[in-house]
């Protein structure tokens, strides 16, 4: 992993992911490139707004480059409390800062072509007054995201547990390839949990795969702890994180079509909401 972009919008979430993001570049020796958008809609209200022509051309002129140069005084603060967070490993070299106007899921095909993975808080700036509720770009995101993504929690603590959540789908299996093969060897001195959770009936797959996986980390020089559970997935790993004290969800996200998820809702998304530890997802 020699890159990692993480997408800021200054927030507390924000933060905690530039913590995350630290330590996991400090882990890798990966560099790391700071993204900020600014939300090209917000330049649009004022237009809206004046339609009857009420305001005339030159007040809304001056009223789009004040909202032009707040941006970029916000940016710059942005910027700078950021790189705040990397300065324990003197990684200020290492740190590449990008401010674009648009949208995130638009630009983000540009950035995470040379990016190895992407990194986002679950929440954004309206987080306390959503406390139920996801980021609004965060889904679409990891949806729109080709790389692997790191959806971080509102607190940052060590990651001394991590969790594998494993079905022997292709997205699980480039998860556990990450961990035993492409991940650094430090990684390899973190407890590991691989759990299967079985919602109804094909328990022979599930303890095949298990197996499976169990087999190919141990090779890798893990001693996980692999288990095989019954339930439904989102509460059942939600559960198991809390009782464990996981520090780190790793999984495959949004495994099937867009029509199953519109009738039934999605396992990806109802993890992510009812877990506080950070999630690690694989396409």
């Amino acid at each position: 992993m020699n890159k990692i972009l993480v997408c800021t919008d200054g927030s507390d979430y924000a933060q905690v992911c530039c913590q995350y993001a630290n330590w996991l570049a400090g882990l890798m020796g990966a560099k790391i490139d700071l993204l900020y958008l600014t939300d090209i809609r917000q330049f649009e209200v004022p237009f809206i707004a004046d339609l009857s022509g009420s305001l005339g051309i030159q007040p809304y002129q001056d009223i789009m480059s004040q909202l032009q140069e707040l941006e970029r005084k916000k940016a710059r603060m942005i910027e700078e409390s950021s790189r705040k967070a990397f300065e324990a490993n003197e990684l200020g070299n290492e740190v590449n800062f990008h401010h674009r106007t648009g949208l995130l899921v638009d630009c983000l095909e540009d950035f995470e072509a040379d990016a190895d993975l992407v990194m986002l808080g679950k929440r954004g700036e309206n987080a306390n007054f959503a406390t139920d509720h996801l980021g609004s770009t965060m889904e679409r995101v990891l949806r729109a995201c080709k790389k692997p993504c790191l959806v971080t929690s509102r607190k940052f603590r060590e990651i001394r547990k991590i969790l594998l959540a494993y079905d022997g789908g292709q997205s699980c299996r480039k998860a556990l390839n990450f961990l035993t093969i492409s991940g650094p060897e430090a990684m390899k001195e973190i407890d590991l949990h691989i759990v299967t959770v079985v919602e109804s009936g094909n328990e022979a797959f599930a303890k095949k795969s298990l197996k499976e996986a169990e087999s190919v980390s141990k090779a890798a020089g893990y001693q996980p702890v692999c288990k095989m559970l019954h339930g439904h997935v989102e509460e059942t790993l939600s559960d198991y994180v809390e009782g464990e004290g996981i520090d780190l969800l790793v999984m495959g996200a949004y495994g099937h079509t867009r029509i199953r998820y519109l009738l039934i809702g999605s396992t990806t998304t109802a993890t992510l909401r009812s877990c506080k530890i950070p999630v690690l997802c694989f396409r």
